[in-house]
């Protein structure tokens, strides 16, 4: 079994397309896209009715389920633009996506872990800094789930980590936006350092699951050329170098 699987989208039509061209080079069985697909400036639309068309595995992120809510305290500011720009027809889609799924007995997919949808997996916020997840972390993250694969999205960040019990968790990295700041539960960054966007292939081989990590380049300038137009520099920033300003 050999899947590609993306994440974290958000709205990078160029980056996805390329992302897909390069995943049709390498070959695989099936791709699984692990949600937050349509959040930011950029184009939801263009984005949502790109992956409608793919025979793909969708989960919904967490901006999924904040741009299907009610309550506009839960938009963001991206999740506000993407609402503006999608129609009924992708409304619908988006409401069938789960944050969570078991994919075979083997494997299963989640946007944060398998417990909620805004948890980091590999990654520990602390008051200063963003730091590597501990192996005690980790392992209480994965808590009691079966399998021998567990592929995370959420934190932006490409990653491949054995748990205590040997299990493989991977997350791809972001595939449309290399940086980006939060408050929760702490002020931090996240920085890739770079523009390309991101994604991970895994296989298992000789009874084992191994990971490959993907940059990919892309024309990333017309996006942060968009991103201007739409009175958001710190999102050109971020695509232009993969670091926030």
């Amino acid at each position: 079994m050999r899947l590609a699987i993306v994440s974290d989208i958000h709205g990078n039509l160029p980056a996805l397309e390329a992302v897909a061209k390069d995943i049709a080079r390498r070959g695989v069985d099936a791709v699984v896209n692990l949600g937050d697909s349509l959040s930011g400036p950029l184009l939801p639309l263009e984005t949502a009715q790109f992956l409608m068309d793919q025979h793909w595995l969708h989960l919904a992120g967490n901006h999924e389920r904040q741009i299907l809510a009610e309550d506009g305290g839960q938009w963001s500011a991206a999740d506000e633009f993407a609402r503006t720009q999608l129609g009924a027809k992708e409304f619908v889609w988006i409401s069938s996506l789960r944050p969570c799924v078991r994919y075979s007995p083997e494997v299963l997919l989640c946007h944060g872990t398998p417990r909620s949808d805004v948890e980091y997996f590999l990654e520990t916020v602390e008051r200063t800094h963003v730091r590597a997840a501990t192996q005690r972390e980790v392992d209480e993250r994965l808590g009691a789930v079966a399998g021998e694969l567990v592929v995370c999205g959420h934190t932006h960040v490409p990653r491949s980590i054995r748990a205590s019990t040997g299990q493989l968790v991977v997350n791809p990295g972001s595939v449309g936006q290399q940086a980006y700041n939060d408050d929760d539960p702490h002020p931090h960054v996240i920085e890739t350092g770079s523009p390309d966007a991101r994604y991970a292939i895994v296989d298992r081989l000789d009874d084992k699951w191994i990971s490959l990590l993907i940059a990919v380049p892309y024309a990333y300038q017309a996006m942060a050329k968009l991103a201007l137009a739409r009175e958001r520099p710190d999102w050109a920033h971020a695509l232009s170098s993969g670091r926030m300003s």
